[in-house]
């Protein structure tokens, strides 16, 4: 018999107090449930143990990464008793690469624990359900991911350029040469790019290197001191051959080395072609992205006589798809070049009723003037820290609808309470699957105004 799900246990104060539990130990442990990052988690004498790559029901052997009072982080080492849930991880990185934590588990189950997550936040901070629960809006599970950020460091004690992606729970290096969640065409790109790096006469100057895919490939290298003229040849001859810009990052701001050069990404279904800069912020999941923008209007069902409001716009994203079908869109972000860059991309859409504004989300929108006229509805893409402030006064702006899409179910479901308070009912939720093999849960909730 399976036992009784059950809350973090501790030990009460007072007593002798127990050995810290030193790095490296392994231990054995029975694996009671999932945390809402996709963890184990198992309890040891009094202490909680959350163990990366292990899943509920199993006996597992797990190393300590470290421990600070009653909480142990470890990393499965070896699986006695395996779920039924578990899979061979296709990426032969998984459980040293910090990144695709849940790899382990089928796409189907990745799913269901994030419909759990999202429904226990829910429920637990606000008490609710939706009217209906959507079906997860989903992609391809593997290489889906348009950018990608690499370490690079120089070991000077070994003279060692390492590169790759983070280690869990660790500042160590990974070293990298395939990424299947990837877009197709960085895979290359990242193979090669250790061997091409490791080729400098000064690699002591190399920052980090981003890496982007839309209207074309493109490699950024941040830099801490002028590259030498050789290495910057090598560089120049690497993107050549995979076709793909180079832009370098010195000091100030990201630059294209050839400055006719700009990157953008389409929106095919409403006509649309949006530019941006290293350093923007753009959805990583280009299809799950393009599903979530024709899901926001379904539900938002926007009619052509109606004013919206897009809170924390971004470049436009939702902005310019709900320009082409409504009178006014005004749009609201709080950084000032992105501002700039998404009034820049209405006006080479050829868009001229969306107006975009710079203000401060985080603050009270009571003497904000461009929210002193009513909208018909309202749409905000918040980072994971919420829009407490925006929904406190929401309904003064007189919003029949509103379209939350949330990267933290905990500040949504936050919201949710204040959201009701204000009149509102949560009439939809359901999950957005933008980042496949890790636990990391989008979603998108529909309220309506009480009748």
């Amino acid at each position: 018999m399976a036992k009784q799900e059950r809350g973090l246990r501790f030990q009460p104060t007072g007593g002798t107090k127990a050995p810290q539990v030193p790095t490296g130990k392994k231990q054995r442990l029975t694996i009671e449930r999932l945390a809402n990052d996709g963890r184990g988690i198992a309890f040891v004498e009094g202490r909680t143990w959350f163990v990366a790559g292990s899943l509920a029901g199993e006996e597992v052997e797990a190393r300590v990464l470290n421990a600070h009072g009653k909480v142990v982080e470890a990393r499965t080492e070896r699986v006695f008793q395996p779920s039924d849930m578990r899979r061979p991880a296709p990426c032969k990185h998984f459980g040293r690469c910090g990144g695709c934590s849940v790899q382990h588990i089928s796409h189907d189950e990745q799913l269901a624990l994030k419909q759990r997550m999202l429904a226990e936040q829910l429920i637990r901070v606000a008490g609710i359900e939706p009217d209906e629960w959507a079906a997860p809006l989903t992609g391809p599970e593997f290489a889906y991911r348009r950018r990608a950020r690499v370490a690079v460091r120089w070991d000077a004690k070994a003279k060692r350029l390492d590169v790759g992606f983070r280690a869990a729970s660790s500042q160590d290096i990974i070293g990298i040469d395939e990424c299947p969640v990837l877009v197709q065409a960085l895979q290359p790109i990242m193979t090669q790019l250790p061997a091409l790096l490791r080729q400098f006469s000064k690699p002591q100057v190399l920052g980090h290197v981003e890496l982007f895919s839309g209207s074309a490939p493109a490699v950024l290298l941040r830099h801490t001191a002028p590259l030498a003229e050789a290495d910057l040849a090598l560089l120049q001859g690497f993107c050549l051959t995979h076709q793909a810009q180079l832009w370098l990052h010195g000091e100030g701001a990201p630059q294209p080395v050839d400055p006719s050069q700009t990157l953008g990404y389409p929106l095919e279904q409403w006509g649309l072609q949006l530019a941006y800069r290293p350093g923007d912020f753009i959805q990583v999941n280009a299809v799950v992205n393009a599903a979530m923008i024709a899901q926001a209007m379904e539900w938002l069902a926007p009619q052509a006589d109606e004013r919206i409001l897009d809170l924390f716009c971004g470049l436009g994203n939702f902005a310019l798809p709900l320009a082409r079908q409504v009178r006014q869109v005004v749009a609201v972000e709080g950084v000032a070049t992105m501002v700039e860059r998404a009034t820049a991309n209405a006006m080479s859409n050829d868009l001229h009723n969306v107006q975009f504004v710079q203000a401060d989300l985080s603050q009270p929108l009571a003497d904000a003037g461009w929210a002193a006229e009513r909208f018909s509805a309202v749409l905000l893409d918040p980072p994971r820290d919420g829009a407490f402030e925006v929904v406190r006064k929401v309904a003064a702006l007189g919003a029949e609808r509103l379209l939350y899409v949330s990267c933290n179910p905990a500040t949504l479901a936050r919201d949710t309470v204040e959201l009701i308070k204000q009149g509102y009912r949560l009439k939809r939720a359901g999950i957005l699957d933008m980042f496949p093999q890790t636990a990391h849960v989008e979603a998108m909730a529909l309220f309506e105004a009480s009748k």
